[in-house]
């Protein structure tokens, strides 16, 4: 006895007569879109060619109902992510005011002069505390200086970093 082939391209044939409108059907009812339902069992069928060599042809119809309602699961779990990305807030630059943007730059470039401007130590100190989000006690580990020393460094920082730019730190 001989066994059919998937590959065959008279049973793929077959078996595309056979199971293409039912399995349509079925997406199609499971989707309410007619056009996804068609895309779904194209890219079923698809695979099914692709892996025909492994398929063997009495499991071909479960195989593409199998690969059909999982690309289905698949195109609407997509489409929940997509709507929930859609939902949430996004931060877009170009509904701000311009003239808030441009203050904005100014800022950050006086920011970083006056940042620039502290003596070495005060500055190291400054930024391990305040951008990097050290403690008082690993900035004095990192340092080889005492806590008490630190907090002395960042006290003058914030003196100097008000004078420069105002009470706004």
């Amino acid at each position: 006895m001989e066994k059919k082939s998937v590959c065959d391209e008279k049973n793929f044939e077959s078996i595309f007569d056979d199971c293409s409108e039912s399995l349509r059907n079925i997406i199609y009812y499971k989707c309410g879109d007619i056009d996804l339902a068609e895309d779904v069992i194209q890219d079923a069928f698809i695979k099914l060619w692709k892996n025909c060599k492994k398929v063997v042809f009495f499991k071909a119809k479960s195989y593409l109902y199998t690969v059909a309602n999982n690309n289905l699961l698949n195109h609407i779990a997509h489409k929940k992510v997509v709507l929930r990305y859609e939902q949430r807030p996004h931060s877009d630059l170009n509904n701000q005011d311009p003239q808030f943007i441009i203050e904005e730059k100014e800022f950050m470039i006086k920011l970083n002069d006056a940042i620039n401007s502290l003596p070495k130590k005060q500055r190291e100190t400054f930024l391990l505390s305040r951008i990097d989000k050290k403690s008082y006690k690993e900035i004095a580990e990192i340092t080889g200086v005492s806590v008490k020393a630190i907090e002395k460094r960042i006290h003058y920082a914030l003196l100097s970093l008000r004078q420069k730019l105002g009470d706004i730190l």
